[in-house]
């Protein structure tokens, strides 16, 4: 394809960020998979490995789905960087972990982290690549802003300053999907970063960082928002190199300095609070349910519909802990059952299985009390039907599958207005 645009997709799970950028079966997942998408994005190398299993099974639903060519299922750690493909493209959910640094090697661009902390391993990747990837596709949980607690955004920090001293320039965005139109209340932060040199770098120096955050970025195409700060945007300068960040950052700040949007270009960051601006159709929990086709074991037993109830209610009451002493405990109760008027609350690594919870989803039907079902799950997240259906792979790991992966149509729409960057900057390239 013209202006193919090659991707290396890290921390794969069972493919939803490259269901998000190439479709499936050249349709789109804003579409069901109903209508045709004309994607330039081609994964040509993917990695993915759960280090707590000997049975790899995110792995070998990915090469189910999408064959085995070009896949890893090795520790990325240990893989070699220069058996990974050029590509122009790199994408993966990273996840959040402790990111302090450790220390740095002597005369040497290279660090080391925290051990099997797999930031640092995106940051092998870029550093000793001849050729870098022009740009950068990262998603991670929205706590990540804020984490840890005693040096409040010091992780999100040391990546800013890590992709900095690797001449990237970023912009970020807190994401819930449900406020455009997506059928599941998940908040993620989406990271993407430019390359020194690329045409969309250049952009984000010729407007105002605020003109970029609401207007002129990728995601303010892909996501509209608006803010009421937009005169008195935070600016802070980072400083000093990533071990000093580590050590110093934000040292006994009680609140983050990372709003939910922002950009950084030469070390200065810019962030304000944004909320969504969007003015399409909503998708609700009934809009995916299935009907008459979800089996018997999903279905709770009556007897079994107290322990569900008291789980999700609320609580006062006192508790004995481990060694003998009582405390006061209490929490707030949750909707039960789940409401089928509204976007699913966020699905979570243990929707499957038969036991109470008071994370589970559990709606009302005609038949009664019930679970969610597997292909449920997989529609919150808009994969296909059946996507992680593969012999061997019980319900219970499909549930984990989905808890861990992302909403596709948030890929989608950010994919496109990454390519619309990217088509423009080719143009500009061939014009000159």
């Amino acid at each position: 394809m013209e202006n193919e645009i090659k991707v290396v997709e890290l921390f794969a799970g069972v493919g939803g960020f490259r269901l998000g950028l190439e479709g499936w079966n050249g349709k789109s997942a804003s579409s069901a998979y109903k209508k045709g998408i004309k994607s330039p994005y081609k994964i040509v190398w993917s990695n993915q490995w759960e280090p707590s299993t000997k049975m790899q099974h995110a792995s070998l639903v990915y090469e189910n789905r999408f064959g085995k060519n070009g896949h890893s299922n090795e520790d990325i750690s240990q893989v070699d960087v220069s058996v990974i493909p050029d590509h122009d493209l790199l994408v993966g959910g990273f996840p959040c972990q402790d990111y302090s640094v450790a220390t740095t090697l002597k005369n040497s661009k290279g660090l080391i982290g925290k051990k099997g902390v797999l930031w640092w391993s995106i940051h092998k990747i870029i550093s000793e690549r001849q050729s870098k990837p022009k740009y950068l596709f990262l998603e991670n949980v929205d706590r990540l802003l804020i984490s840890p607690s005693g040096q409040r955004g010091r992780d999100f920090a040391i990546i800013l300053q890590s992709l900095n001293e690797l001449d990237y320039a970023v912009e970020w965005r807190v994401v819930n999907a449900a406020d455009f139109g997506m059928p599941q209340r998940r908040r993620r932060i989406f990271i993407l970063a430019y390359l020194k040199g690329t045409n969309i770098y250049e952009s984000i120096k010729d407007v105002t960082p605020t003109e970029w955050i609401l207007e002129e970025g990728t995601l303010a195409e892909a996501f509209p928002v608006t803010s009421e700060n937009t005169l008195f945007p935070t600016e802070f300068k980072l400083k000093g190199d990533i071990v000093s960040i580590s050590e110093n950052f934000n040292k006994g700040g009680t609140t983050g300095l990372f709003e939910n949007t922002g950009v950084m270009i030469n070390g200065l960051v810019t962030t304000i609070k944004t909320q969504p601006n969007y003015e399409g159709d909503f998708t609700i929990l009934r809009d995916l349910i299935q009907n008459g086709e979800v089996t018997s074991e999903f279905y709770i037993d009556k007897n079994d519909l107290d322990k569900w109830a008291y789980l999700k209610g609320p609580k006062k009451e006192m508790r004995t802990n481990a060694q003998g002493f009582e405390y006061n405990y209490s929490e707030g109760g949750m909707i039960f059952p789940d409401p089928l008027d509204k976007p699913s609350r966020t699905i979570i690594t243990g929707e499957g299985g038969k036991s109470p919870s008071r994370f589970k989803h559990v709606i009302q039907t005609p038949k009664g009390y019930r679970r969610l079902s597997p292909v449920e799950l997989e529609r919150l997240n808009m994969f296909p039907d059946d996507h992680t259906k593969l012999d061997g792979v019980s319900d219970t790991k499909r549930a984990f599958f989905m808890g861990n992966a992302l909403v596709v149509g948030v890929i989608e729409k950010i994919g496109i207005a990454l390519n619309q960057k990217i088509t423009n900057e080719v143009a500009l390239q061939s014009e000159r």
